[in-house]
């Protein structure tokens, strides 16, 4: 029984010789969080045997894919190409700040959301998706004093239908229009939100660690702002970021309906109405009345000064609601169940580990690290402060 077990493993591991895709080592070796040199030490190659895997010039030998198995936590299948690749060029991902993580989180980040269009390309064998729906429009990101981070915000209004007042859930809007929203795993709390189209499906992940509701949403906002404006901006730049600002305030806030009721004056009573009906933030509200000139500069300033005495801008007074929770993958994983498909049989077909794929498809942050497997190397001594393996796990 071991022999046969042993003799399938080996025509895996020559099956995905033979079929090698490097840019699956990347993704694998990347949410590990490796560097080239780092994995090369592991598997007792060089650095440029690494690179030339990656880059398809070489095909490793079954003995090493066997080994880049063991030391990266991977089945022999991960390695095959993918149905799910990314479009060359649409796939850089809208960073917040590219000064405030290691470019190896920032890899670790992104292979993640890789995996979870993996895991949608998995689910939508099975079950249908909505049509992604977002419109385009390129803004010039050299234009600071142009309205048209305002005017995108008003066109996905009108495209996605929503009526003049308060926006709803936004994350079930923005699912129904088919984009792909997900927590990303506590090991990525150190990157905040981000979108990336990468041809598959747009998607935007969210940290889990952020459990403010009002912020969660203008999360969503500003990174839908990214996705309907930069998909071909070089992301992370401060012009960049302000206008996807700008197009998160006025989806939430409209101009023509906030500028009558903002208060000029730091009236609490009348921010906190706003707060709850439109759920924002204070903060929020008393930037966008500075932003329309219904509140001046000192009055601005005074009123986040009163706030930050009062400790608000941590936590704001009044209950908090709960996070806003994505379903389009949940929802599919419970239909799917619900007539006999098993979760680890989804997981395989997507080629990721039961716990990483549970992380992708559920409803509200995953709190638990997935731990270093005891049976394969530990080489958290190569990893980054804040980068820790997605792929090892708890036994």
């Amino acid at each position: 029984m071991v022999m046969e077990s042993l003799r399938r493993t080996e025509v895996q591991v020559g099956d995905a010789s033979r079929l090698f895709d490097g840019k699956r080592l990347t993704l694998a070796r990347q949410l590990v969080g490796l560097r080239k040199n780092a994995l090369a030490a592991k598997i007792d190659k060089s650095a440029t045997a690494v690179a030339a895997y990656e880059s398809n010039a070489k095909r490793p030998a079954p003995a090493t894919v066997a080994q880049l198995c063991l030391t990266l936590g991977v089945e022999p299948s991960f390695f095959l190409p993918s149905p799910h690749q990314p479009a060359a060029g649409n796939a850089i991902p809208h960073f917040r700040s590219l000064r405030s993580t290691t470019q190896l989180a920032r890899d670790q980040a992104f292979a993640y959301g890789m995996i979870a269009g993996d895991v949608g390309a998995a689910l939508e064998r099975h079950v249908e998706f909505p049509d992604p729906n977002i419109p385009r429009l390129s803004v010039d990101i050299d234009d600071e004093a142009s309205l048209f981070p305002e005017e995108a915000a008003r066109l996905l209004r009108k495209d996605w239908g929503i009526k003049a007042g308060p926006v709803g859930h936004l994350v079930r809007l923005a699912e129904n229009n088919g984009i792909v929203v997900v927590f990303s795993p506590a090991q990525t709390a150190a990157v905040d939100a981000y979108s990336f189209d990468d041809g598959y499906r747009p998607t935007i992940v969210l940290n889990p660690a952020k459990e403010d509701y009002y912020r969660q949403r203008f999360d969503v906002a500003h990174e839908l702002g990214h996705l309907v404006m930069h998909v071909d901006a070089e992301p992370g730049g401060r012009t960049v970021e302000n206008q996807a600002h700008r197009f998160a305030a006025e989806l939430l806030l409209p101009e023509d309906e906030l500028r009558d009721v903002l208060p000029s004056k730091a009236d609490w009573r009348v921010l906190a109405t706003l707060k709850e009906t439109y759920g924002v933030s204070l903060q929020a509200l008393l930037y966008r009345s500075k932003a329309l000139g219904v509140m001046s500069d000192v009055t601005y300033r005074n009123a986040i000064t009163y706030l930050s005495s009062k400790g608000w801008r941590r936590r704001e007074p009044g209950e908090m609601p709960a996070v806003e929770q994505p379903s389009l993958y949940p929802r599919a994983v419970e239909i799917l169940s619900s007539v006999g498909m098993k979760e680890i049989s989804l997981a395989r077909e997507a080629r990721v580990t039961p716990g990483l794929f549970r992380t992708v498809t559920a409803r509200a942050p995953v709190r638990e690290e997935l731990f270093l497997d005891a049976q394969t190397v530990d080489h958290r001594d190569h990893l980054d402060a804040d980068v820790i393996s997605l792929f090892r796990e708890k036994d």
